[in-house]
Order: C-alpha cells, then structure tokens, then sequence
C-alpha cells in the first residue's frame, strides 16, 4: 500500500485503540477522505480536526456537516485558496461519512440517485440527475484514450438490467475468488453506465460498501484511504478495450482490490501497474487467500474484530438467520477453519486458517 499521509495517521491512531464506537467512525472517515483522491482533492486540516472532534463523540455528525457548512459559508479572502482546492473533498468526505454510518439501503436504481443528490447537493448543479448528454474523458493510463461510456438514451434501462442481474446471482457455495470476480464485474458495469455527469466513481465505491455490508463485510477502511485512484484505474482497465492494439477488458486489477479490500490478501495497488504501457513486473504480489465461500470470509472477517461474537449477532450481520449462520460455522469448525473455545464466561472462537 501507499504511504499514509499525516491524515491518515491520525485517524489510524483511533482505530488503533481499539474502542469499537471510535474505531468504527475513524474508518469511515478515513475511507470518505480516502475517496476524495479520486479527483485529486485534498482534506482541509479544519475537516480533519473536525472529524476528531466527531470521532471523540464531542459533536454528531450532524453538527460535523454544519461546521463543514458554515467553515466555508462565512470563509474571508484569506481562506480563498484553501475553499478552492478543500470545500468540494471537505463537504463530500464529511457527507459520505454520514451515509456510511446509516444501517439503511436499497438495491436499486433509486437508492445510487439518492447517494449522489446527498454527496453532491449544492456542489453540482445536476446533482441527483441523470445525464442528459454523452461524452468522453482522456485517461492517463489509456495515453489519452477514452472509456466508451453508455449512450445517455439507455442509462436507466441499462443500470435496471445490472442490478436485475445482481439480484438473480446466488452466492451461495461459491468461493471466496468467484464471488470476487463476479462482484468485481458487477461494480465495474454500474461505473461504465457513468449515470452521471460528475461524482461517478465515487458515488458507485459509497453504493458498492454499502451493498458489501449487506453481506457481513467489515470493509478494510485502509484500501479506500490509500488506493482511491487506483479503484478508479481498475474501472477504467475493466471497460476498456482497443482491438487495433490487441487491448482487452482487464477485472484483474479491480479483482486485487477487491481481494484487499475483503480478504487476507496484500496486493501491490500501484498506479503505473495499471497503464496501457506498463512492461514490468508486478512487485511483492503477495496473496494468502484461502479458498474460503462469500460467507465464510465475512464470518471471518467479524470473528477477526470480535472472538467473543455470539451467532445471532452473526447472523444479524451477515442476514442469515441463526438456523443458517449455526449451519455454515458448524462446516467451518470441519473444515478447520474455526474452533470454539468452551468456558462458562469466556467462550471464543478461534481462527486456525
């Protein structure tokens, strides 16, 4: 991963602490700030301060987005470049915690407008519309080449249909790598619709987290904190193809993180990886992927933030019922993926994978 930026330390220190209602805000933070890198935007240190100030639980987030509000609302001259380079990643990072912090979400066309009219709301005009007009955008690591996006005649008939897909897909005993490479299409898909005029990938990594809670899933904060632009080269790299060139869609970039983003792997998310060009070898490819099913790994996952976790809690997580969640642990115990330790106050479960 990239270096961390004074941010980030920052913030990582609560996480650190371990204080569950700390460490669960800290990393929605990180992951909203993180997304801003996405079109180059950088934090104020006001957001960050004020973003302490939140995770300490010395206001709620609702006074956290007024502060961000009133900050750049009553800003003088001398604040004129910092509002320039900061208001957009400073009011969209503080709204996109808000939306990360909320249990609700739909999976459906409505729910992806609704998260971009609330990121972008007095930031963009067309916030929460559907684009009306085509386009195309030149890309570095495409040496000025464009992604060919949807026609905006289609774009709601062509997200129904993805996410029609998505529902109709079972997940059921599949492995950890194929429903990764499937979730890894299925994001990529929604990105090139590109419903909107501006805020698309982030607005799709807001939708994307969401739907991966659904599951179970404890989101690796740090992925989307240091990797943001390269989550937006994989899209790019998913939906791009130049048969003069002998260039096809390529998932694997987004697949890797993926895999670090849900799993116990460490993939090298480097930039340059991604470009048309690039010849070299990729650095430390290190995967310690187990062959773990969806379920599996998101039980994992929760088993590794809390060994005491009692199986409807899991079950509520995951939404699963008990009769379900008590089934698959009981294969992961067989498997030797689990152990449960028996004591009459403190009864753990145990990774042995």
């Amino acid at each position: 991963m990239s270096k961390k930026e004074n941010w980030n330390l920052e913030l990582s220190e609560y996480i650190k602490q371990g204080e569950p209602n700390k460490s669960e805000k800290a990393k929605n933070w990180e992951t909203a700030i993180g997304l801003q890198d996405v079109d180059g935007l950088k934090p104020s240190k006001y957001l960050i301060d004020t973003a302490k100030e939140h995770i300490e639980g010395n206001i709620d987030i609702n006074e956290a987005k007024k502060k961000i509000d009133d900050y750049y609302k009553f800003s003088d001259n001398r604040k004129k470049e910092e509002k320039e380079n900061s208001e957009e990643a400073d009011k969209v990072a503080v709204r996109i915690t808000e939306l990360l912090s909320e249990k609700a979400f739909n999976f459906n066309i409505f729910e992806l407008i609704n998260i971009h009219s609330r990121l972008f709301k007095g930031i963009y005009k067309e916030a929460g519309k559907i684009r009306d007009y085509n386009f195309t955008k030149k890309e570095w690591i495409l040496n000025d080449d464009t992604v060919i996006y949807s026609s905006y005649e289609t774009i709601r008939e062509t997200l129904e249909y993805d996410l029609k897909e998505e529902l109709n897909f079972s997940y059921k005993d599949k492995s950890l790598e194929e429903a990764i490479k499937h979730i890894a299409r299925f994001t990529s898909n929604i990105w090139q619709v590109h419903p909107f005029c501006e805020g698309n990938t982030r607005t799709t990594a807001v939708f994307i987290i969401k739907y991966l809670r659904t599951f179970g899933f404890s989101i690796n904060d740090e992925v989307f904190a240091e990797n943001s632009w390269y989550f937006r080269n994989a899209l790019v790299r998913a939906n791009y193809r130049n048969f003069e060139k002998n260039i096809f869609e390529d998932t694997s970039y987004l697949e890797k993180f993926f895999f670090n983003l849900l799993g116990d792997t460490n993939y090298e998310l480097k930039n340059r990886y991604t470009h048309i060009g690039y010849k070299g070898k990729e650095e430390n490819e290190v995967s310690n992927n187990k062959n773990y099913t969806l379920e599996e790994q998101a039980i994992v996952n929760i088993i590794k933030n809390n060994e005491s976790v009692k199986q409807e809690e899991i079950a509520k997580l995951i939404g699963k019922s008990v009769r379900t969640v008590k089934t698959i642990m009981k294969n992961m115990q067989e498997k030797g993926i689990i152990k449960r330790t028996n004591g009459k106050k403190d009864s753990k479960w145990i990774l042995l994978l």
